[in-house]
């Protein structure tokens, strides 16, 4: 089968998925097309089963901004009619669902009829398409895909209270190829092997609430020796020096920005921090249980679904430093105790095994071509 896929070629979660779906569909003798406006951040074109078009988006002094749907949905008709594409993966409800529907209809035209699988992840329902200016088209990009899915119970239930929809929304959840993540590194030795090193990622946005991040590491770090590795980068992240140096803590602190190596660095963390106060899934948090680090996070959305509260790690009220200090203090300050969470947590990760949910989506494609 010959499938196109479309998404924001960012550090994000709907990227990394997006990306690691066609790679790992491509080992499995489909042939994929990613359509995107820069090369997806975790695709490498090594193989001759992945492909990637760029969507060039012209400046016309007409436009106050960049037309960026026409753009795509002209890309599209043009990368199905030359490859032959059979089928349509999309991910977020807006733009790209929206822009695939246009290509569907002027495809429709040329007597071409092309199934649309749109996948929600989060910001194009909570933030985005919540917008009262956003949610005609929405609805409508929902409604009108042959089939939608959504990464947690917690964002399908959402979707349905915020928007008017009559479409079924089958949850797959977001995966992991836990291979990834057996990685034996020697980084740890450059520290004191007391020296416990805590880790978070994400786009640094004020809902991940890096500044609970920074605090919470503050209180750790007074009580057990440690560090903290900060990968990602965003808005937040000046405000988040800003209050390392006031709290006399940033010579403790290693501020990666965005990293294709996470994967490197958890490998040696004993402990993630996600506070955020939205997340429909917890993708990061996920891939470090794959690599054996608990989770002491926000139990916001999607994240309950993943971080299983007192197994994998343990949750908390958004906002609620104090107690996320507590927690992390008690994973770490026993060996054992720690031993079991991270035990638990890798345990956990291989529900959510690549090799288990890719096949979940081949079954939604062969259904409709």
């Amino acid at each position: 089968m010959i499938i196109g896929i479309v998404c924001y070629p960012t550090f994000g979660g709907s990227g990394v998925l997006a990306t690691e779906l066609g790679v790992e569909l491509s080992k499995k003798g489909y042939e994929i097309h990613f359509i995107t406006y820069n090369q997806p951040v975790r695709l490498e074109l090594f193989s001759n089963k992945v492909h990637f078009h760029e969507v060039a988006v012209p400046n016309y002094p007409l436009f106050n901004y960049p037309p960026y749907e026409l753009a795509l949905s002209s890309r599209l008709v043009e990368v199905v009619e030359k490859y032959n594409i059979e089928l349509l993966h999309v991910h977020y409800a807006i733009p790209h669902a929206y822009s695939a529907l246009m290509a569907k209809q002027m495809l429709k035209a040329k007597k071409i009829n092309i199934p649309v699988v749109t996948t929600l992840h989060g910001t194009d329902i909570t933030l985005v398409g919540s917008n009262p200016s956003y949610k005609i088209a929405v609805e409508h990009s929902i409604n009108n895909s042959d089939s939608v899915t959504a990464v947690s119970e917690s964002l399908k239930k959402d979707t349905l209270s915020l928007f008017n929809i009559n479409k079924s929304i089958k949850v797959i959840p977001n995966f992991v190829n836990l291979e990834k993540y057996l990685i034996k590194s020697s980084s740890k030795e450059i520290f004191s092997k007391k020296t416990k090193i805590i880790t978070h990622v994400s786009n640094f946005r004020k809902v991940k609430r890096v500044i609970d991040v920074i605090k919470i590491f503050d209180g750790i770090q007074k009580i057990i020796p440690s560090k903290l590795m900060m990968i990602g980068d965003g808005p937040e992240k000046v405000n988040a020096e800003k209050l390392a140096r006031k709290l006399g803590i940033k010579n403790k602190i290693v501020f990666f920005g965005n990293s294709n190596e996470t994967n490197k660095i958890l490998s040696f963390s004993d402990l993630f921090l996600l506070p955020s106060e939205i997340e429909s899934f917890g993708l990061s948090a996920l891939e470090a249980m794959a690599a054996r680090v608990p989770v002491v996070s926000s139990n916001t959305g999607g994240i309950p679904e993943v971080n299983i509260d007192n197994f994998s790690g343990l949750l908390s009220d958004i906002g609620d430093i104090k107690k996320m200090i507590e927690d992390s203090l008690h994973i770490l300050s026993n060996d054992n105790i720690h031993n079991k969470f991270k035990t638990n947590a890798r345990n956990r990760a291989k529900d959510f095994d690549i090799h288990n949910i890719v096949p979940i989506y081949e079954s939604i494609y062969n259904s409709l071509t």
